[in-house]
């Protein structure tokens, strides 16, 4: 654990900080970047304050580049050729009667991320086939083909119609799942996708995901179809449920492009909404980073992470569609100052401090911050203003003050900081309930929640606002697994910085495990939270005033932080694979 010793009062802390800037990169990780150094000058000698550093990298993503970075996809002509190429795809999916080659359709539609370009007809097609198959006795007519049958059940009950599990009952005897089907692999894959859509207590969905993960993980990707042997592997480290279409649209269309049954209207649709969108991305990224350079906050607060290029990536997985641009950026603006308030509570700031500052939220008055250190101030000030702007535009938007609804889901947050603050400074060991109970505010999951409704829906109203307060079941569970996997790809980090114990630790010390056993029954839980997911989303969109549209957002949120930590902290850590990514979603268009 890295520290430093400064001189500070009580309640102020008088230091001059001279951080040592990092040579400006665009967005080269060759370097090999020293840990951060800090010149602290005092100008009080009162008491030694030992303070940690986070020891972060800096930043790969050149501000000036950000800027100016541009893409001749934002041109008329290409959004022409998109709305001629959208009219050719509406008529396959109007004129097709087959209702197999109709589940494939708006399955590839989804994988391209074009989904949300024909949500009107893909309703109309599930709703008749749903329709034509499900009877007044409760029964459900399935097909005789796996992969029909589990498509079918994967697709519907993503779009909120509730097919049941038995519908599977003809593919098993008295000993399992029938020896017939094992070299179906496209049946077995179709069956695997749809296991993960399961509720609690289906016995039959988990003998599905079990079955179908043992034989999927024992065949060799050199016997399969070329598509197979890319689509299975692919979905062995993350199911289709737990990704997000718009971060792994890349990926499946250069296996589209590869396949047989490629159709070349929807793959070139693909290519250039892909790339449309992306220069929508790059503009929302100039207006953040030039929001981002008049903050300072990079200059003024050295010792916190300075992650402005994957705060956005959240913004991108929760409101990924072109008319979500005023929500990816809220949403990135203000990860990126929780990204900063999460350092100070949890590596630099003194349990004194962060009672102030938490003291001066729940206040959220500008006089409040003159009892703050002086380094606090910055921060505090850039927080305020940010809100406070958010709460100015929504009021002007819509009519609506929404003052006391934010800073209440921001104070839920701080304080799940603060108890984390309480517990490292005096050393307390939370069980694991303990320690969930309030990981599912720490997470921030209810207050991004909360975001992406303010800045998502045409209307705003007092239940709704009232309604997310209570943290509703679908928002409790997605923060939940939401927290585990970050912890899953962060705690060894953490921990070296001297932080609480995370959810693995917290599971070791419980039941004297190692931790191998502590991660595999993290992977269990995260399981488990989805089925509860799958649940609660359902019975959301009937009894709850939650638009389906934002119960998905909640669940985005999950699906980002699964695929940025399965390996490792992909936030933090700006190199590696999230530099991949970043280029492949954000800079680098698809060769047409």
């Amino acid at each position: 654990m890295a520290t430093r010793l400064v001189a500070s009062s009580p309640l102020c802390s008088f230091i001059k900080f001279q951080p040592v800037k990092a040579p400006s990169q665009k967005y080269s990780s060759n370097a090999s970047f020293p840990k951060p150094v800090f010149r602290c000058v005092a100008t009080s000698t009162t008491e030694v304050i030992e303070r940690r550093s986070g020891n972060y990298q800096p930043c790969i993503w050149d501000i000036e580049f950000l800027q100016t970075v541009d893409s001749d996809y934002s041109k008329e002509i290409y959004k022409k050729r998109s709305e001629n190429l959208k009219r050719q795809v509406k008529t396959m999916l109007v004129s097709e009667v087959e209702p197999l080659v109709q589940l494939e359709l708006i399955d590839v539609l989804q994988r391209l991320c074009l989904g949300y370009e024909f949500e009107t007809e893909i309703k109309s097609i599930l709703q008749s086939i749903y329709n034509n198959n499900s009877s007044s006795s409760g029964k459900y007519k399935s097909s005789q083909d796996l992969h029909a049958a589990a498509l079918e059940f994967r697709l519907l009950r993503q779009h909120h119609y509730i097919v049941p599990q038995e519908i599977f009952e003809s593919f098993r005897d008295e000993n399992g799942f029938k020896k017939s089907i094992y070299d179906d692999v496209k049946g077995m894959l179709s069956l695997y996708e749809a296991s993960f859509f399961a509720f609690e207590d289906e016995s039959i969905m988990e003998e599905a995901w079990e079955f179908t993960s043992e034989k999927l993980k024992s065949l060799k990707t050199e016997d399969m179809d070329p598509t197979l042997a890319m689509l299975v592997p692919h979905a062995l480290e993350i199911p289709l449920h737990w990704r997000l279409p718009r971060f792994d649209a890349r990926w499946f269309i250069e296996v589209y492009e590869k396949s047989r049954d490629m159709n070349p209207i929807l793959l070139e649709l693909g290519k250039l909404d892909f790339n449309i969108v992306q220069s929508m991305y790059q503009e929302d990224l100039r207006v953040m980073s030039s929001w981002w350079k008049e903050i300072a906050l990079r200059e003024k607060l050295d010792f916190a992470r300075d992650r402005l290029v994957p705060s956005y990536l959240w913004g991108v997985g929760v409101s990924s569609e072109p008319q979500y641009a005023y929500s990816r950026r809220i949403i990135g603006m203000d990860i990126a100052i929780i990204n900063m308030i999460d350092d100070i509570y949890d590596i630099y700031g003194t349990l004194e401090e962060v009672e102030l500052f938490t003291d001066a939220v729940k206040k959220w008055d500008i006089n409040a911050m003159k009892q703050l250190p002086d380094y606090m101030k910055i921060a505090y000030l850039a927080f305020y203003n940010t809100v406070n702007e958010m709460i100015y535009v929504i009021l002007k938007e819509h009519g609506v003050d929404v003052t006391d609804h934010l800073t209440k889901a921001w104070l839920g947050l701080l304080n799940g900081y603060l108890t984390e603050a309480r517990w490292y400074h005096t050393k307390h060991k939370p069980s694991l309930a303990e320690y969930m109970k309030n990981a599912c505010m720490s997470i921030a999951g209810p207050l991004i929640a909360t975001l992406a409704y303010l800045t998502t829906h045409k209307s705003i109203t007092e239940e709704e606002m009232k309604y997310l307060e209570t943290i509703p079941d679908v928002m409790h569970w997605t923060s939940y697994v939401f927290r585990i996997s970050d912890d899953y790809g962060t705690s060894s980090d953490e921990l070296k910085r001297g932080d609480v114990p995370k959810a693995i630790q917290c599971y070791m010390h419980d039941s004297g495990v190692s931790e191998e056993e502590a991660r595999l029954h993290m992977r269990k839980l995260v399981r488990n939270g989805w089925k509860k997911v799958n649940k609660y989303r359902f019975m959301e969109s009937q009894e709850s005033p939650l638009t389906p549209t934002l119960v998905e957002m909640m669940q985005n949120l999950t699906r980002v932080s699964q695929n940025l930590y399965e390996h490792g902290d992909g936030h933090g850590i700006e190199d590696g694979e999230t530099k991949d990514r970043v280029l492949r979603l954000l800079f680098q268009p698809i060769p047409m």
